[in-house]
């Protein structure tokens, strides 16, 4: 099947714009490693054209076209953009699929994910309507005060390339919910549906300048954004060390950040599971989008009583997993993203081997698929928790493994780290569940299973991995400003000064 990747320019102010310096990225199928298009690399020159155009698109008719527009009408745009992604669904996904490398049916799913988050966001851009002037209650009767949600303003929006069209919407649906405008950087490696979804913009007929999308190396468009005195605030997915320096720039105008970054996460598996249904969701919570994923389970911590036949049953299963390219039926593991993320979870397996654990299975390039940025998902274990596969994000298909004999041993393994995302816990047993799921040092936990995630619930971590939650009403209030309006209400005069004698 022949895909073409569309010719697109940067979206600005509603408008296809070549960028200033008329440059170009290529676009490489990580299953071929052939270059199958290019994509437009913005400079500083094209961020500062792309905020202009928010930062009218925010104040234009003193607001009422966006920022001050009811949510109902904010949400007639999300819904439309919401249909045309439903209505152009296969050809997002095959792009999703050829650009970074994820399976087609992950592609398909990300897609009914995508329509389903504007759907959501645009419910509560209704919803908000009615929480305008919420009163407050006041210790005085001689005041009344209510509260009112106002857009944050010009939002940058800088995403990864594991979810390249699912975690743009992510921040994109909230964010035009609040009433914000925003410029959409996504990562280079990935950026293909990001500039389908400006076409998508276009056709609904999207005011102009309410989102820009700008593609182009970090360095180069990501951080004049960060550092740009007009845009009011960053929100950003990626590496923990992006984050940081993120933060550092936008702390010279003290700017609201909220950031979502690495993990390590444990799966922490009891000896009263069914041995199969846990194996399955282990593989899942670190295999599933190519082991790509910020919130895989990662650090499995099997109890000692079932880990001979655990991890027999994990090694077989795992060899069975169809790894091919993304089109082909069935596929299960396609390939990393890029050449540059193979030799980084090539070097991994090699280190963890050097320092002393045991590769039970993967780690390199299958044997069937000669070109392509493949690699079989691994098995590690003989892991100590000194060991950098032990603390180290790979952000690929590599899972470590520790024993453990008591609850309190688990969960003092499970917390040890410097990342606090996520957190999976497998038992029969819901009352040690609950009591697991508290002890975690993490803002996601999942209870006999990994990895679901409903644009309903809360997503975002603690520690290094970040601040700030996505998704959910939380996700709205990310993009919201609150402000008090408290009102004198009595006929007398305030009195704290004695007025001056009458002549």
């Amino acid at each position: 099947m022949a895909i073409t990747v569309p010719r697109r320019q940067l979206f600005i102010g509603g408008q296809w714009t070549e960028p200033l310096r008329r440059q170009t990225l290529p676009v490489v199928n990580p299953a071929t490693e052939d270059i199958i298009g290019y994509i437009p690399a913005a400079t500083s020159e094209d961020v500062e054209l792309a905020v202009e155009a928010a930062r009218k698109a925010l104040t234009r008719n003193k607001g009422k076209d966006w920022a001050k527009a009811s949510g109902a009408v904010r949400a007639k745009y999300l819904r439309a953009i919401a249909a045309k992604v439903t209505e152009r669904k296969s050809e997002l996904s095959n792009l999703e699929a050829i650009d970074c490398g994820k399976p087609l049916d992950e592609a398909a799913w990300d897609m009914d994910d995508v329509a389903g988050c504007f759907e959501y966001y645009a419910d509560l851009a209704e919803g908000l309507d009615a929480k305008q002037k919420a009163p407050l209650s006041l210790p005085m009767d001689t005041f009344k005060g209510y509260v009112l949600k106002e857009p944050i303003g010009v939002v940058g929006l800088i995403t990864p390339w594991n979810y390249p069209l699912l975690m743009a919407v992510w921040k994109v649906a909230p964010a035009l919910a609040a009433g914000c405008t925003a410029i959409l950087k996504p990562s280079e490696l990935a950026s293909v549906t990001c500039l389908e979804l400006a076409d998508i913009c276009r056709e609904v007929g999207l005011p102009p300048g309410v989102l820009n999308i700008l593609t182009g190396l970090g360095t180069e468009a990501g951080a004049p954004l960060a550092a740009h005195p007009q845009v009011d605030k960053i929100v950003f997915t990626g590496s923990t060390a992006t984050g940081s320096n993120i933060m550092t720039s936008a702390a010279q105008l003290v700017k609201p950040v909220s950031l979502e970054l690495g993990g390590k996460s444990p799966i922490i598996v009891f000896d009263d599971v069914d041995i199969d249904k846990a194996v399955e969701w282990t593989m899942f919570g670190c295999f599933w989008t190519n082991g790509q994923i910020c919130s895989a389970t990662s650090r499995l911590l099997v109890h000692e009583k079932i880990a001979d036949e655990f991890l027999d049953k994990l090694v077989k299963w795992t060899k069975n997993i169809k790894i091919s390219d993304p089109f082909e039926e069935g596929c299960r593991l396609g390939p990393v993203v890029s050449k540059g993320q193979y030799e980084r979870v090539v070097k991994f397996v090699s280190n963890a081997r050097k320092e002393g654990a045991t590769v039970l299975c993967g780690g390199a390039r299958p044997e069937h698929l000669k070109k392509g940025y493949f690699v079989e998902p691994a098995i590690i274990s003989n892991v100590t928790t000194s060991m950098e596969i032990w603390r180290d994000e790979v952000f690929g298909p590599v899972l470590c493994v520790k024993t453990f004999s008591t609850e309190d041993e688990a969960i003092q393994l499970a917390n040890d780290s410097q990342y606090g995302l996520a957190g999976a816990v497998l038992s029969n047993d819901l009352k040690r569940c609950d009591r697991v799921s508290k002890a975690f040092e993490a803002g996601i936990v999942w209870v006999n299973c990994s990895q679901p995630c409903f644009c309903q619930a809360p997503w975002g971590g603690t520690k290094r991995s970040g601040f700030g939650r996505e998704l959910g009403e939380w996700g709205l209030e990310n993009y919201l400003s609150v402000k008090q309006v408290t009102q004198y209400i009595s006929n007398e005069p305030w009195g704290w000064y004695k007025p001056p004698s009458k002549l």
